[in-house]
């Protein structure tokens, strides 16, 4: 039986094991500096095998690089040993009621890059869409403070932790020397993260004006490839509060694909009908054919008009049999007509066969077939995906602000520079569709949760989730550090918090959003929100539930062995156990989850059964006979839950008899 690791995948051990697969023969091993044998690559080997140049060295290449690049790599590649914890009593229930964790949208409080690495293997490829407005780095706001001072080493043993305050956010001043490098370091290993979680047709949006824009784009190229730079779309905001040379009234959105071979037309938004010829110039592509309109086929022409013989310019049309005549707007018998049409089959569908069901090649459903007055035939349809332009109109930041100051019915907006719900939205509709995971690690007032909800009020397949992460920024610290408009805005925030009995940070505003955005949809559309889900899972992250010795045991001295008779800390619940579980499997945070009694002992079945696990002590061979007996995919238990040796020697047996497909884990 298998121990869990209870940690994040070594990317870096990752990134090797896949070139050891590929090129087994690159992979050798050195004597380092201290005399230890470890593993290399060969690079004369590697050289031969791939065929190509390497550059090293001061030699000259095309790059984008700044300082402490190769640290912040690092950093994306090493392991943390962070869990994260449900909050049940601030979780909300698919229909707002509070405690209830049966949503299937996840919000998380904590280091967005910690929160990433914790995500990695569970949704791996699972995101549809990434949404993130990072800091501007206007020399005003906050970035993530990601220290590259310390050693590899140092920084495993501290597993990204939080400084005595639990704050990660530093001021970027403008003086500061690393300004542009210390904004690259914080969002590289991020970027790098968000790839790896997004599907194959995945794509990802980033605000930002043209403080950074330049570096972002560069840096965005490096991790998703110029190839898949899908546009950079343009904000007409209508408003500026800056007062140089140029007032400036937009900002931008970077738009990105994981593979742009997978992307394809965006929706249409209107869904508004539009025609287009179904004929050409007789040519090899467009063959002539024949083809008999049944009489009753829509014929624009007044009363009594015959077209017979040949007609028609550039396109000609042969009647060969019958005549077009005109009677009530329709056709007033058969005809047979030679031309070079383009829609044959659908033509033949839509007349003779399933006409309901009748899409083209793109998915539009076709509506109609007809004749103009001049007898070209013509063929309707409802627009089902378009080419959006890339300068956008989606409200002025005015607008933002006042319809989030609604909401919270304040007369002020307590949240600064909100972006726009319909931006988000736009970019949902066009993307996303059924089932479909949206992520936002930089959800600051959870515009994105909102734009979720109303997409799924107003589309009848209304199962997208979203997944929001946001550090708990002190905003009484931030009100300390605030300038002009900031400090109105701040105090506007904390004195709606004070009202609501919540703790001044940026992710009670998010969470209190979410909660009155649900209630709003639901009481603006009553009938289609029976059963839309509103709520949200909470999760927080913190230090793993497992004790040093899980990670080290054999640094741990036997003098201290009797201090840990159990290698879980003792301030965690079943429950901090069994999320770390699912995230050490991969199965998704918003699995059900049902708490079920057994024997006496207290069982989760996750995901209707796919998981088994039971943390209780004193486990006995009959429980683990009846979690057998149920055939789990996964059945975990706790290395010290067992009531006797004898149960734990007869543990495989017993699933060997009962159910030896399932995989058996301990911690």
């Amino acid at each position: 039986m298998d121990k869990l690791k209870m940690m994040t995948n070594n990317k870096a051990e990752e990134n090797f094991r896949i070139l050891e697969e590929f090129f087994p023969n690159a992979v050798t091993e050195i004597i380092d500096e201290n005399g230890n044998i470890i593993r290399a690559i060969d690079k004369d080997v590697l050289m031969q095998e791939i065929a190509t140049q390497v550059v090293e060295g001061s030699q000259e290449r095309y790059q984008f690089t700044w300082p402490d690049k190769r640290k912040t790599v690092v950093l994306a590649n090493a392991p943390i040993t962070k869990t994260l914890r449900l909050n049940r009593n601030i979780s909300l229930g698919r229909d707002g009621t509070i405690g209830s964790i049966d949503s299937e949208n996840i919000y998380i409080e904590g280091d967005n890059l910690d929160a990433l690495k914790l995500l990695q293997e569970t949704y791996l490829e699972k995101i549809k869409l990434i949404y993130i407005d990072p800091p501007y780095n206007t020399g005003n706001d906050f970035i993530y403070d990601d220290n590259f001072a310390q050693s590899v080493d140092g920084y495993l043993a501290n597993s990204g932790q939080t400084d005595e305050e639990g704050n990660r956010l530093l001021k970027n001043m403008e003086s500061n020397g690393r300004f542009h490098s210390d904004w690259l370091n914080m969002m590289y290993p991020r970027l790098r993260f968000a790839k790896d979680l997004l599907q194959d047709d995945g794509l990802i949006f980033i605000s930002i004006n043209d403080k950074e824009i330049q570096n972002l784009k560069k840096m965005c190229s490096e991790v998703f490839g110029i190839r898949n730079e899908i546009a950079t779309l343009i904000w007409d905001k209508n408003h500026s509060a800056q007062a140089g040379i140029y007032k400036v009234y937009h900002e931008y959105i970077v738009v990105y694909a994981k593979n742009i071979d997978k992307i394809y037309r965006p929706s249409s938004l209107g869904h508004d009908l539009f025609e287009a010829g179904a004929m050409k110039k007789v040519s090899g592509r467009h063959p002539a054919s024949e083809f008999v309109f049944p009489a009753g086929t829509r014929f624009d022409a007044p009363d009594g008009t015959v077209i017979e013989g040949e007609y028609g310019d550039a396109e000609k049309v042969v009647v060969t049999k019958g005549r077009l005549i005109a009677k009530n707007g329709k056709l007033a018998e058969d005809v047979t007509l030679k031309a070079g049409f383009t829609q044959a089959n659908q033509m033949r569908q839509y007349f003779y066969g399933d006409k309901d069901n009748l899409v083209d090649s793109q998915g539009q459903k076709i509506v109609e077939f007809y004749f103009n007055s001049s007898g070209k035939i013509k063929i309707v349809k409802e627009r089902g995906v378009e080419t959006p332009q890339t300068t956008c109109k989606f409200g002025t930041q005015g607008n933002a602000s006042n319809a989030l100051a609604a909401l919270f019915n304040l007369k002020e907006c307590p949240f600064s520079s909100p972006k726009p719900v319909g931006m988000i939205k736009d970019f949902i509709k066009r993307f996303t569709s059924k089932g479909d995971i949206i992520l936002d690690f930089f959800s600051g007032s959870a515009t994105t949760a909102q734009a979720v909800l109303e997409v799924n009020a107003e589309d009848t397949d209304n199962s997208r989730s979203f997944i929001l992460v946001q550090i708990p920024e002190n905003l009484d610290e931030s009100l300390k550090q605030a300038q002009k408009d900031a400090v109105r805005t701040l105090q506007v925030a904390i004195d709606y918090l004070d009202s609501v009995g919540k703790e001044h940070t940026i992710c009670e505003i998010g969470k209190e959003r979410i909660r009155l955005a649900g209630q709003k949809v639901k009481n603006d559309n009553p009938l289609s929100t029976q059963f839309l889900d509103i709520g949200f899972r909470s999760f927080v992250v913190d230090s793993s539930n497992m004790k040093d010795v899980y990670y080290k045991p054999s640094e741990t001295k036997q003098v201290s062995l009797d201090d840990f008779t159990d290698n879980i800390k003792e301030d965690r619940t079943p429950e901090d156990l069994l999320v770390q579980v699912m995230l050490d499997l991969g199965i998704l945070l918003s699995s059900k989850i049902e708490v079920i009694e057994l024997l006496g002992k207290k069982i989760f079945s996750v995901a209707d059964g796919y998981l088994y696990a039971c943390f209780d002590n004193a486990i006995n061979e009959e429980v683990v006979a009846e979690i057998a007996m149920k055939k789990p995919y996964f059945a975990v238990f706790r290395d010290s839950g067992y009531a006797s040796d004898s149960v734990a020697t007869n543990f495989e047996q017993i699933f060997e008899t009962y159910s030896p497909n399932t995989i058996r884990k301990v911690l």
